[in-house]
């Protein structure tokens, strides 16, 4: 190899590349748009200036101090990294200089754009010790390059340049292109602005060449002249101060703006339409305004009709101006106005609102109207339709259906009555017929077959006081003779009568209570009771299904008959008739011991079958519940004072007071809707030690089933509106694997649906049920929890 000391044209040469690359270096840092670095080839560490550590995010005092060389390189895009090493390559193996653009990574993730120029600093052995040079940020240009590039490329944008007082422009090919002309780089202008729509603005006005300075920016029609189509173009441009000569030049472009301008049209079009439509929509709303049969106001915030529509007058007797300017509460009924204050309130407050006000008519009678209003902002928009005469209608039409019901009241006492008529006559025919062949007979001294006439008379009166006395029983007035009667042995002693009165669709299922007391009542009463509630029974089973009759004993305190409750505090005997049928709904249950009341066909039923029971039962100092849903079932109660110690074979004295199992702090959820029953529920289990927490139905109940609060045990009324007890239980164990389920109903607890309706841990009380019950239920749950 030559040594490069000793070859004196190398050496001017470099001398030579060393002073240009100063002078350059300077220019550029002058500019303050230039970094220096060096490259030690030896140790493989970059030095730079403080330029290049904020070009590439860097650290300046560990770029200034020498980084190692990886470094440098590992700053350079990937894309670009390949070609940047074979350029310094290329400079490591001999060649001089080093200029390449490519992409700087920062330490945020972002790039920037560097124009890279450099050198090798070779020893005497001409071999390359350093490798210095200077980088200039070239971002913004390739920003703004990249720009233009894809505006002109996707815009369709032509490029011109016209020297003031000549008579020719340089155009761009596109520019060409827009006025259908064959691209070169010289036009005339008379050949453009032949092209122009006579009447528009010329793409240079000759005539004046201050024209360009006052319209920098015009838009005018062309015929293409390849095609002659008619085009929209526009020219924007400025003035720029021309290098080559001392005049002006005016740089511009040239871009089609058709499609905008029909654009333009279309919604010039629309809006002429939409403007027409709105105008026919204020028509329409005045003919609707003008002639509704019904009020339309407009009223205020402070409740001042703002406006009214004319049919004020017809309906209200005002005029609409008399109207306006007043506040509501002048026309409402005076009797009204102060529960209707409220109802404006909420009309003035809430998007929607409707309600009935009374107003004052011109003639002083009052008008019912039913408004719906909408407030939109400060104003309320309101609809009014006068429903007075649909009221009064109302009343006519309540007045007559009452006195219906009378008259098919007064029309089952006449069929009782007509009935009554011809029992008694034929009861009393038979007795007065048998006492006037008997008063003849003696007289004829033949009175060998006297005892035939007597047995007749004397049973037909026995037949005229059995119907008294369930005459007496439907008005609660009858004399029953009671004393202790043994209810299991009466029941089961009926089976057989009970099954040829049901049939062979009906299952029939006696299940008496061991040990049940005796009732103190009038045993033929009772078995006619229980007969008539089977036959019910049957009757709402058209289809078949089961009947259950149960006997229980149960007994209540004075804090278990602390709400509203008939029955006085004792013990009592419980004979539960449950069917499977048809079922009643609330409103059947309010009515079902009302006499004359029945569901049955016309001439299948007088409707005292029930009342008389009801009657029966509270002479006997008991009660009768009805518990029903339709299509599962109904079960009817009667409540009858249990005997004596000697009677029932049970004590009379009062239960001995114990100590109630107590709980340890578990948490019951209690669901029921009965206010009285869930107060009485909650109390016992929180004096008995347990936390309890409250719901009225099952979406109460749900948020405290799915939320993470500790649940012991659920207790749940069985008809609960929305989702009922069943339901929610499954909800409840879906959620909680494992809970134990109370529930709470007014069913037979034996019914035949028992079996289907409980689950796995899972039990049933029913109601009434006494303190000590419910406490003894309970307790036994959380114990098998435990």
């Amino acid at each position: 190899m030559t040594n490069s000391a000793d070859n004196p044209v190398i050496d001017r040469e470099r001398s030579q590349m060393d002073a240009a690359q100063r002078r350059l270096q300077l220019v550029l840092e002058a500019a303050g748009a230039t970094c220096s670095w060096e490259w030690d080839i030896a140790e493989k560490r970059l030095v730079a200036d403080a330029r290049f550590a904020s070009i590439t995010d860097q650290d300046p005092v560990a770029l200034a101090e020498g980084v190692a060389t990886y470094r440098f390189f590992a700053s350079i895009h990937p894309d670009d990294l390949k070609r940047v090493k074979i350029a310094v390559a290329g400079i490591l193996a001999g060649s001089e200089v080093f200029s390449k653009e490519y992409r700087l990574l920062r330490n945020d993730g972002g790039y920037r754009w560097v124009r890279a120029s450099g050198r090798a600093i070779r020893n005497a052995d001409d071999e390359p010790v350093k490798f210095v040079g200077t980088l200039v940020d070239i971002t913004e240009q390739k920003r703004s390059d990249e720009q233009l590039r894809i505006a002109q490329s996707a815009g369709g944008i032509g490029t011109f340049e016209y020297i003031v007082g000549y008579g020719t422009i340089r155009v761009s090919e596109q520019f060409c292109r827009l006025f259908g002309l064959h691209p070169t780089k010289i036009l005339p202008v008379k050949t453009l602005n032949d092209l122009i729509y006579p009447g528009d603005k010329p793409i240079i006005d000759l005539s004046d060449p201050n024209s360009l300075q006052s319209e920098h920016n015009i838009e005018f029609r062309v015929a293409r002249a390849d095609d002659g189509e008619e085009r929209w173009l526009a020219r924007r441009g400025e003035y720029v101060e021309n290098i080559e000569t001392s005049g002006r030049r005016y740089v511009g472009v040239i871009f089609d703006i058709t499609d905008a301008r029909k654009t333009q049209e279309s919604l010039r079009h629309a809006n002429e339409k939409l403007a027409e439509i709105a105008r026919d929509s204020i028509r329409e709303r005045d003919r609707v305004w003008k002639n509704s049969r019904d009020l339309l106001v407009v009223i205020d915030t402070n409740g001042v009709f703002r406006d009214v529509s004319p049919s004020w007058r017809d309906i209200l007797g005002h005029i609409p101006g008399e109207v306006i300017g007043k506040r509501v509460l002048d026309f409402v009924w005076a009797e009204d106005r102060d529960q209707t204050q409220p109802d404006l309130k909420r009309a003035s407050e809430n998007t929607h609102t409707a309600l009935e006000v009374r107003l004052t008519h011109h003639d002083g009678s009052p008008r019912v109207i039913s408004w719906m209003t909408s407030r939109e902002d400060d104003r309320i928009y309101a609809y009014g339709r006068d429903v007075t005469l649909d009221k009064q209608q109302k009343a006519v039409l309540e007045e007559t259906e009452a006195q219906l019901r009378q008259a098919q009241k007064m029309e089952a006492v006449g069929q009782l009555t007509g009935g009554i008529a011809h029992d008694f006559n034929n009861m009393l025919t038979g007795v007065i017929g048998a006492l006037s062949i008997i008063k003849r007979r003696i007289a004829a001294k033949k009175t060998d077959d006297l005892d035939k006439f007597i047995d007749a008379a004397t049973s037909s009166a026995h037949r005229a006081a059995s119907l008294t006395h369930r005459l007496l029983a439907f008005s609660r007035r009858q004399s029953l003779d009671r004393q202790p009667v043994d209810v299991t042995k009466l029941v089961v002693s009926m089976e057989e009568l009970f099954r040829r009165t049901l049939g062979e669709q009906v299952k029939l299922q006696i299940i008496p209570a061991p040990e049940t007391w005796n009732a103190i009542t009038d045993a033929n009463h009772l078995e006619s009771a229980i007969l008539n509630l089977v036959i019910n029974a049957r009757d709402a089973m058209p289809d078949g299904g089961q009947l259950t009759i149960e006997t229980a004993n149960v007994g209540f305190t004075k804090a278990d008959l602390a709400h509203g409750e008939t029955l006085e505090p004792g013990n009592y005997v419980v004979i539960a008739v449950s069917d499977t049928g048809t079922g009643m709904s609330q409103a059947t249950i309010d009515k079902a011991f009302d006499p004359f009341f029945t569901t049955k066909p016309i001439g299948q039923g007088t409707g005292l079958g029930l009342s008389m029971i009801y009657g029966f039962a509270q002479q006997s100092g008991g009660h009768a519940r009805i518990y029903s849903e339709i299509g599962i079932g109904t079960t009817i109660k009667l409540y009858l004072p249990g005997g004596t110690a000697t009677e029932a074979g049970a004590p009379t004295q009062q239960k001995p007071a114990i100590s109630l199992p107590r709980g340890d702090g578990e948490t019951v959820l209690v669901i029921e809707d009965d206010d009285s029953v869930r107060m009485l529920v909650v109390d016992v289990l929180k004096e008995l030690g347990y936390r309890v927490i409250e719901t009225v139905d099952g979406n109460q109940a749900l948020p405290v089933i799915e939320g993470s609060e500790r649940i012991d045990l659920l207790v749940s009324d069985v008809g609960l509106p929305g989702l009922n007890g069943r339901q929610i239980a499954e909800i409840a164990v879906a959620a909680r694997p494992g809970l134990k389920v109370l529930f709470i109903t007014g069913y037979a607890a034996a019914a035949a649906a028992r079996a289907e309706f409980l689950g796995p841990g899972m039990e049933m009380i029913t109601k009434p049920f006494a303190i000590d019950d419910l406490a003894q239920k309970v307790r036994m749950m959380l114990t098998v929890i435990g």
